[in-house]
């Protein structure tokens, strides 16, 4: 029974995403060739509230469901981590679509999904696996 709020959280976030039209694999292509504001539009939303979030829980040392404190690291200053960082995973993006969206489609009926989705979570399985070798 606790893990039915999350249940629940994900089946609204999924009815967001269709709503939104944000599964659509047109509008995707849409904003990968800036045809469209629709999806930025979306994201530069979610940024701000979680901007504004981010923000305010600094600011009233907000505790997370369980009271415990919430502690959010300084950033690294290294732009190359970023830079290479930000660029595979926006490739993995514009290929397999927004890891958010990979569930919400496997719910309407796109069992392919099923398998980018996998091969996400074996992709981050072995980087647990190899963390600590990793240049961090």
């Amino acid at each position: 029974m606790k893990s039915a709020k999350f249940l629940i959280a994900g089946v609204v976030f999924g009815f967001i995403l269709t709503k939104s039209e944000f599964i659509s694999w047109y509008r995707w292509q849409e904003m990968f060739r800036f045809g469209s504001f629709h999806l930025f539009g979306i994201m530069f939303i979610a940024v701000a509230f979680g901007a504004l979030g981010i923000a305010l829980i600094k600011k009233f040392n907000i505790p997370d469901i369980y009271g415990r404190p919430i502690v959010i690291a300084d950033k690294n200053k290294s732009f190359y981590r970023y830079a290479i960082g930000g660029f595979i995973f926006g490739l993995g993006w514009a290929m397999a679509g927004c890891p958010g969206v990979h569930y919400t489609m496997i719910g309407h009926g796109y069992v392919m999904f099923a398998l980018i989705l996998l091969s996400a979570v074996l992709g981050t399985y072995v980087y647990g696996l190899l963390r600590e070798r990793l240049p961090h």
